[in-house]
């Protein structure tokens, strides 16, 4: 799996800037009163060639002192878990307090990396306060300020020193990941197809433990499957369940080719698998959603078509991809979701001459040009597939810069409609002839 990145602390030292400072993402909503950073975070990130995954933990909105420490601790052992460098920040501003003293007491348990990042030094006095970071018995400290950027650079060198370069083991076989919230049946429909009960499912939300791998050779086909359902069980906050189940998902996604979306139909395409889909889709990996538990629903008043199409319009504008109906429990259609994975994966390394695409698209774009801009005329000249591992395509043109993304829309559904692209991310980018 990725190379994944903590960052813990208490609330107010500055760790959503940092992680926004880290993944060049204005993402968390900063605010100085304790507790406003709501969401978990997670983003890419990538320092002397090696990527890495990064995790800003917290979002706490209680005020009273205990509650936060418990919070804290959960997520500070959580995070010891799941990544290979902590990096626990302090604020130099307010010194050491009880709760950063319980949190490096914590830290000193694990025997992976964790370093001390003391943020908010952006003058010499500062510099000098931070030798009191010393006494919380972490060893050396790196001094940041998150705010202007100094000081991460050599954060980032001692970051990535022990992290090796994110490559997948390869097997050389396609890696079929299945994700969705807990409990939509993802163990159900790994035990599907695997024939034997590896994962003792039960119907508590976050019972089975890590990303197991397995591999599927069967019916003429032959993938590893990854199946993350791990959670801890004693995470009896939803939330965190929710944000754990997702770490792990992440680091799947990331490592798979073909992602199977597994909905839950008696909730429907809820925010959380929202998040999976475009995490896969923003990672170009192979999509298949399926809807399981399809047989439980009332069908008097789900349509499949109604049900599909509801789904499509919230992915949008990205809607070609295959939706499969299916009963993980009674294994209804599970061999189609199969079947179907395994198409995406062989299209998603379609490759298409030059000159198929210049046939059709010089063509295409002379009938429907991109709409003039301030009297300017683009013309699009020429066309090519781009040597990367998903499909991507670059238009040249004589004025890129004055074709809008509705545009591009238009020439990535062409795209699809001509060459078959269903299920797989597509990017077209407009360069200069």
């Amino acid at each position: 799996m990725g190379n994944m990145v903590a960052i813990v602390g208490r609330p107010n030292v500055g760790k959503s800037t940092f992680f926004n400072r880290l993944t060049q993402k204005r993402q968390a909503i900063v605010d100085a009163t304790a507790g406003v950073t709501r969401d978990r975070h997670y983003g890419r990130s990538e320092w002397n060639g090696i990527g890495f995954s990064v995790i800003d933990t917290g979002g706490y909105d209680e005020h009273s002192q205990d509650v936060f420490d418990v919070e804290i601790r959960k997520q500070v052992l959580l995070a010891m878990d799941e990544a290979d460098v902590l990096l626990f920040v302090v604020d130099v501003e307010t010194g050491i307090t009880d709760l950063d003293g319980g949190v490096a007491a914590l830290l000193k348990r694990t025997n992976k990396k964790v370093i001390l990042v003391v943020n908010k030094v952006d003058n010499g006095k500062r510099l000098a306060d931070a030798v009191e970071f010393y006494n919380l018995g972490l060893g050396e400290y790196f001094c940041i300020s998150s705010i202007n950027g100094s000081g991460t650079g050599d954060l980032l060198d001692e970051v990535v020193r022990d992290l090796k370069p994110e490559e997948n083991e390869e097997s050389g076989l396609p890696k079929v990941v299945i994700v969705g919230r807990p409990n939509a049946g993802k163990s159900t429909l790994t035990n599907a197809l695997l024939g034997e009960e590896r994962n003792i499912v039960t119907e508590v939300a976050g019972t089975t433990r890590d990303t197991i791998v397995s591999e599927y050779k069967q019916f003429g086909f032959h993938f590893e499957l990854l199946d993350t359902a791990g959670v801890r069980k004693k995470a009896k906050v939803q939330e965190d369940l929710e944000f754990y189940s997702v770490l792990r998902s992440v680091r799947a996604i990331e490592s798979c080719d073909v992602c199977m979306v597994m909905i839950d139909a008696t909730r429907g395409f809820e925010s959380q698998d929202m998040n999976l889909f475009h995490l896969a889709e923003r990672n170009r990996k192979g999509i298949v959603v399926l809807v399981n538990k399809w047989d439980v629903v009332e069908k008097e008043t789900n349509t499949a078509k109604a049900f599909e199409a509801a789904i499509r319009e919230k992915t949008a504008p990205f809607r070609d991809y295959p939706i499969i109906f299916i009963s993980a429990l009674t294994k209804q259609r599970v061999f189609k979701a199969v079947e179907t994975a395994m198409e995406v994966y062989e299209r998603r390394s379609t490759r298409i001459s030059t000159s198929k695409l210049n046939d059709f698209f010089l063509e295409l774009t002379k009938e429907y040009p991109p709409p003039a801009t301030k009297g300017k005329y683009v013309k699009i000249k020429y066309v090519t597939q781009l040597p990367t591992h998903t499909p991507q395509f670059a238009f040249f043109a004589n004025l890129p810069q004055y074709v809008k993304d509705p545009y591009k829309r238009f020439l990535e559904n062409k795209l699809r409609e001509e060459f078959n692209f269903t299920g797989v991310p597509v990017s077209i980018y407009m360069r200069k002839k």
